[in-house]
């Protein structure tokens, strides 16, 4: 490994990953909270606001795999630097926006940009990756799901209130703060490699490889043990997806609930998601293969779609919330860890740039399709996709095991 790695000790600098994580996460979370009122207080209609959130989804989708490639041949260092200096462009662009002195809605359309080289959280698995054994993979990169969980809690608590206390810029002026002190961390205690010398993407007296290199990135994703679980991750999770994209307005319309209610119950959903991704999941990679933990998160998203199917109040969903959490939080962790297993050491920084650009097509589909559906047939349609399509999923895992795709490819 590099060098500086020497300046902090392994189990350190995982640490440390975690923490710029949570950090990040939570900026992102504080940002989610205020956009609405944001776009609300500048004239934006629910149409254009569907456009501000398409433009987000969409950079990301195309910047994921580029950051990826970038990420594998520049180091961690470059990488999680990199995603925090982006992160502070955006919100340094927010807080502008919110001035009435300058023009509030191209600044925050103009704020979505930098979004393409917002990636920490891919980078933060990269270096989970490279620093841990195969065994041991899925409970680190589950470990993340705290991080995510502290980024829902806090982000969403600490907007809500410093825009109530301080005024709308309160929120984005600290996240550009604390972004910018993500970016001084990672570039000061971060190595500039957390790969094996032996595993580097440019051999020595190699050319190195574009990062724009578009045929390398496809190569990576049509190999024979990465695409069919690459496509079980985007479609069975897809309706889910959906249905989070549009949980907004079916809190408001469905649901009848008031802004702090539904900040309670994301709250919920962020507490569930740290006990299950940070606790029980790492627990259940020790006693259960990979392929039975995938299996059994796609039929427990078949029951709880026959659940949403049925339901008819915030109740009823809040009892479903744990297997919609378990579901979710199984079929990322797995997928992701049986991803990189697929690749080699030097290309896991682009398999989860990949992997990492499944979310931004959901945020990019999701409220031109999510919204069709929810006009044209209501919340239950939701539950009777996700249960359609999983158990679908479900027969082609049970006829066509993955492993055994696998072996055949070897």
């Amino acid at each position: 490994m590099s060098g500086s790695m020497a300046a902090l000790p392994r189990q350190g600098i995982i640490i440390l990953t975690y923490v710029l994580a949570a950090l990040e996460l939570t900026c992102l979370f504080m940002q989610f909270s205020i956009l609405p009122y944001l776009s609300r207080t500048l004239g934006l209609d629910s149409v254009s606001f569907g456009y501000l959130q398409t433009t987000f989804g969409v950079l990301q989708l195309l910047g994921g795999p580029v950051f990826g490639r970038f990420a594998d041949q520049c180091g961690a260092r470059a990488a999680l630097s990199l995603s925090f200096l982006a992160a502070s462009a955006l919100y340094l662009l927010l807080v502008a926006s919110c001035s009435p002195a300058l023009p509030g809605v191209f600044l925050l359309f103009a704020s979505r940009i930098p979004s393409a080289l917002m990636h920490t959280l891919p980078a933060a698995q990269m270096v989970i990756t490279d620093l841990t054994a195969p065994t041991e993979r899925p409970a680190a990169l589950g470990r993340l799901g705290l991080c995510f969980g502290i980024g829902i809690i806090f982000g969403s608590l600490l907007g809500g209130t410093l825009n109530t206390a301080y005024g709308i810029q309160c929120p984005a002026i600290l996240a550009f703060v604390v972004t910018l002190l993500g970016a001084v961390l990672s570039f000061t205690c971060v190595p500039a490699t957390t790969k094996e010398a032996s595993v580097q993407s440019a051999p020595q007296g190699g050319t190195k490889a574009s990062v724009f290199d578009l045929k390398a990135i496809t190569r990576l994703l049509l190999l024979p043990r990465v695409l069919p679980v690459f496509l079980v991750k985007v479609i069975s999770g897809l309706p889910s997806g959906l249905f989070l994209v549009m949980f907004s307005i079916i809190s408001m319309d469905f649901f009848q609930l008031e802004a702090a209610q539904a900040g309670y119950l994301m709250s919920f959903f962020g507490i569930l998601q740290m006990m299950i991704q940070g606790l029980v999941i790492g627990r259940l990679s020790t006693h259960f293969p990979e392929e039975a933990l995938l299996r059994s998160s796609v039929l427990v998203f078949a029951v709880v779609g026959l659940g949403m199917a049925l339901m008819s109040s915030v109740l009823h969903f809040c009892f479903l919330m744990p297997g919609l959490v378990f579901s979710l939080c199984t079929l990322n962790v797995v997928t992701d860890s049986m991803l990189t297993k697929a690749v080699s050491a030097s290309d896991t920084g682009t398999m989860l740039g990949l992997s990492a650009s499944v979310q931004p097509l959901t945020r990019t589909l999701g409220p031109t399709l999510g919204g069709l559906l929810y006009r044209s047939y209501g919340v239950p349609i939701f539950g009777h996709v996700q249960l359609m399509v999983n158990l679908l999923v479900l027969l082609v895992l049970w006829k066509k095991p993955l492993s055994q795709k696998g072996e055949k490819a070897r």
